[in-house]
C-alpha cells in the first residue's frame, strides 16, 4: 500500500463473504398446464457413452474482458465483465494487504483500505498469455475507489484488490447477458476537489514548460494534504496516461507522514529516493500539488531516514538524493 491507514478513521467490521453462485430455482408448473406422460426410449450404448462424456466434460472457464468503475449517487461501482459464464466461485472481503498469488509478495495498492476479490473458474489472459481485460493496475478519480489492481491469474483463479479512500460497506452481485460481477461500495462522506500535478511527458520531451499538468481529484476533508498525495501516488487515469501524463516516483514508494505547521508542509517519503541525474523528480509533483492547498506556502520533503537539505525556516527543501 502506498500510504498507511489513518488511525483516526472509524473501522467498519466487514467480514469476509463468500458469494457462491446460487442454483437456479425450479420453475413451477401452473395448475392449468397440460402434463405430458414421460416416454421411455431405448438408448444405443454408443449414444449413452457420448452423453456420459459430455456430462463429465471440463466446465467452461470465464474470461475477464473488462474492468471499469464509475460513480453513482451514494456509491462507487466497479464492474468485472466476463466472456462466457460467470466465475464459478466469487469471494470478497477486506484485507490488511494484497498478496500476489504464488510468490506471496505484497502488491502495493493506493488507499486507506483494500477490498480483496477472488474469482474461481476464471482467467484474465488468452492462450498466448496476453491480458484480455486491460492494464493490471488502473487508477480511477472517484470518491471512494482509487485503484483496481490485479494480484494473480494462476490456474483459473483471478485475484484483485480495490484500493479505497476509506473503508465502507459494500455489496457484490452478478448480472448476465453479458456476464458481470458488480461491486457497489458506499460513499457516505463529503469530498472536496484538489489539484494533483503529473509530468507532461510530451512537453518535457519537447523542452516546453511547464512540465506538469494539473488534474482534479476528490479527497475527504480535513486531511486534504494527505489525500492529495495519496491520489498523486496512485498515478494518472488511463485517459490521462493516453494524453502523456506520467507519475515520476524517483524511487519513492509512498508517503509515511504529512505534517503542516506554520505554513510549511513536512512530507516524509518511503523508499530509496534518487534523481537518477534527472532535473525532474517526484519533488516537482509534490510541491505544486501541496502549494495549491490553503495554508501551505512551503514544502519540505524528507527521505526515509528523515533527511532534507534545509530542515529549518520558511523555505522549500528536498533531500540531497533528489538533486540532479
Amino acid at each position: 500500500m502506498f500510504l498507511p491507514p489513518k488511525r483516526s478513521l472509524a473501522v467498519l467490521a466487514v467480514p469476509l463473504v463468500s458469494l457462491l453462485a446460487a442454483p437456479a430455482a425450479a420453475t413451477p408448473v401452473p395448475s392449468h398446464a397440460a402434463v405430458h406422460p414421460v416416454v421411455h426410449s431405448v438408448v444405443h450404448p454408443a449414444a449413452h457413452m457420448a452423453v456420459h462424456s459430455a456430462a463429465h466434460a471440463a466446465p467452461r472457464v470465464a474470461t475477464l474482458v473488462d474492468v471499469r468503475a464509475s460513480h453513482h449517487p451514494g456509491l462507487d461501482r466497479v464492474v468485472f465483465e466476463f466472456r462466457g459464464p460467470l466465475p464459478a466461485r466469487r469471494g470478497a472481503g477486506y484485507v490488511s494487504r494484497l498478496n500476489a498469488d504464488g510468490s506471496g509478495r505484497t502488491v502495493p495498492v493506493a488507499g486507506d483500505a483494500i477490498l480483496g476479490l477472488r474469482f474461481g473458474g476464471a482467467v484474465g489472459h488468452d492462450n498466448k498469455g496476453r491480458p484480455t481485460y486491460g492494464p493490471a493496475r488502473e487508477t480511477f478519480a472517484l470518491p471512494g475507489v482509487i485503484q483496481v489492481v490485479n494480484a494473480g491469474d494462476v490456474e483459473a483463479e483471478l485475484t484483485f484488490g480495490i484500493g479505497l479512500s476509506r473503508k465502507a460497506s459494500y455489496r457484490v452481485y452478478t448480472l448476465t447477458h453479458p456476464s458481470r460481477v458488480v461491486v457497489d461500495v458506499k460513499t457516505p462522506f463529503r469530498t472536496v476537489p484538489v489539484r494533483t500535478y503529473f509530468l507532461d511527458s510530451r512537453a518535457y520531451a519537447a523542452g516546453r514548460r511547464p512540465y506538469t499538468v494539473a488534474v482534479s481529484r476528490p479527497v475527504i476533508p480535513p486531511s486534504t494534504a494527505r489525500g492529495a498525495l495519496q491520489r498523486l501516488f496512485a498515478g494518472p487515469t488511463q485517459a490521462e496516461h493516453a494524453k502523456g501524463l506520467r507519475f515520476v516516483a524517483s524511487g519513492a514508494t509512498g508517503v509515511r507522514s504529512v505534517v503542516v505547521r506554520d505554513g510549511v508542509a513536512h512530507v516524509r517519503l518511503t523508499g530509496s529516493l534518487r534523481s537518477g541525474g534527472s532535473a525532474f523528480t517526484v519533488a516537482d509533483e509534490i510541491t505544486p500539488t501541496l502549494k495549491r492547498l490553503p495554508g501551505i506556502r512551503w514544502v519540505k520533503i524528507y527521505d526515509a531516514r528523515g533527511r532534507t537539505e534545509r530542515p529549518k525556516g520558511h523555505s522549500d527543501s528536498v533531500p540531497e538524493s533528489l538533486e540532479p
